[in-house]
């Protein structure tokens, strides 16, 4: 337990938000990767939040997990590529940059919505200071 509980419970979640940022970006850089088809595909990587201590106000949220996607992915047709088999064919991630950009908005928001509430609990916290000192 923090000194502040608002600022200790909202920067968990900063944390958590921060996590997920990190694996939309991860997904988002490697959705074009071409892999032979007798390797595996990237996999997609998803971030389970998990609260702490549910119910009682004082433990915010961390990574429960990380989930990682179908090895498998998908198979397209490109002859063209030098990591194409005999058919043709190579393996990417099957991986959908629409998802993902929803995925991006969600967990921008609230990384900006946790830090918002990060400087008004400063805020109070410094006028209750002031406060005391008059």
């Amino acid at each position: 337990m923090t000194l502040f509980p608002a600022i200790g419970i909202s920067g968990t979640g900063v944390t958590v938000h921060r996590k997920w940022l990190d694996a939309i970006s991860d997904n988002l850089a490697n959705i074009n990767d071409v892999r032979p088809t007798s390797g595996e595909a990237y996999r997609e990587k998803q971030v389970i939040a998990q609260a702490v201590d549910y119910g009682d106000g004082t433990g915010g949220v961390q990574v429960g997990g990380i989930v990682e996607g179908n090895p498998e992915g998908r198979l397209v047709y490109a002859p063209d590529n030098a990591l194409a088999d005999a058919e043709g064919y190579v393996r990417m991630p099957d991986i959908d940059l629409a998802d993902q950009m929803g995925q991006l908005l969600m967990a921008q928001r609230g990384y900006q919505s946790n830090l918002a509430v990060i400087d008004r609990a400063r805020d109070s916290y410094q006028a209750a200071i002031q406060l005391g000192k008059g």
